[in-house]
């Protein structure tokens, strides 16, 4: 029999969510589980497969046509060359993060702005010693080059242009507007405008033309004065050539919600720099996930059923989804 795979915990098992697939889908059996043992032992009936699905059972279907997974990034694909091969469509949940996301990067900003991280680490040992005048600075009136003008960074930039940031965008086809952004350039223009940058904005999928695309040559052109963000993917960054520009007094800070290796090693030298904020990649973490994420399926499963193209389709060659393909929602 035709079957939706739906793989969500019991907390996320809304009964009314689930009577809207039902609805949406009655010739279907809806399957709602995380068990292993229950989906290999269907595993050929599954056609769509959603939300938290064990890729290398799932991949392996023989009638899986769609799946859709609940989080955006798809650099698992570099190394899953069967899942690539199989011709299921998968498409991401790109978009949903977009509020929480640029929030948490225009947090992390202000914060090293204002040198927050020291002083808060000061309040243990009730010190009372404000930082000098020249060792804060504003956003307004810097310029900020945001690299992946996806949702994620599209809102950013909209976030950014509000606190009157000049906002230099990268992309892989700059001719794509964006809302925010003064500039737009693509790839190989970076280490022209990485040198105007008071702020460097990952937003980028990591894919393998987006690894390592910030080293030691693009951290050599920055200002000192500089400071680095991502929210991307650990490896977008060559950590290591990070660590050695930080310690040299080459950048004046960074905001990581992803590293390399995810969890960082306690012996990590990042933990201890103080004009460096490490959060545990929950920058997309919302009390409005599951909603978000799940609304997006229903309208994607509304299209499949109809036979009309889905949203946020992933390239696998490229293992992301690039914004000029997408279906409008």
């Amino acid at each position: 029999m035709k079957t939706i795979l739906l793989g969500l915990p019991p907390e996320d098992r809304a009964d009314e969510r689930l009577a809207r697939v039902h609805a949406l889908a009655p010739d279907y059996r809806l399957l709602v589980t995380v068990d292993d043992a229950e989906i290999e032992a269907v595993l050929d009936d599954i056609e769509i497969a959603a939300a938290r699905v064990p890729r290398s059972l799932t991949a392996k279907g023989k009638n899986l046509r769609w799946m859709q997974q609940w989080g955006a990034g798809a650099d698992w694909l570099m190394n899953d060359a069967e899942a690539v091969a199989h011709p299921f469509v998968l498409t991401n949940a790109s978009g949903i993060h977009a509020i929480p996301i640029s929030e948490h990067i225009v947090a992390m900003m202000l914060a090293l702005a204002r040198r927050l991280p020291e002083v808060i680490r000061r309040q243990p040992t009730h010190e009372w010693r404000r930082p000098e005048r020249q060792q804060v600075r504003e956003l307004a009136g810097s310029t900020a080059v945001v690299i992946g003008l996806g949702a994620i960074g599209g809102r950013t930039a909209r976030l950014l242009h509000a606190h009157d940031v000049h906002v230099i965008g990268v992309r892989r086809n700059p001719a794509i507007p964006a809302d925010g952004v003064a500039r737009t350039v693509g790839p190989d223009e970076l280490l022209t405008v990485l040198p105007e940058a008071d702020w460097i904005v990952i937003t980028a999928p990591l894919t393998p033309e987006t690894r390592h695309l910030i080293g030691a040559r693009e951290l050599a052109v920055t200002k000192p004065s500089a400071c680095i963000l991502n929210i991307g993917r650990g490896p977008i960054i060559d950590q290591d050539a990070l660590i050695a520009t930080l310690r040299e007094g080459r950048l004046a800070g960074a905001g990581l919600d992803v590293t390399t290796p995810e969890p960082l090693p306690a012996n990590s030298p990042l933990w201890d720099m103080d004009n460096v904020i490490i959060t545990p990649h929950y920058s997309g973490s919302t009390p409005a996930y599951e909603d978000r994420a799940f609304a997006l399926f229903e309208q994607n499963l509304q299209r499949y059923l109809a036979g009309q193209p889905l949203i946020n389709v992933v390239d696998k060659h490229l293992a992301y989804s690039p914004p000029e393909v997408d279906a409008e929602p």
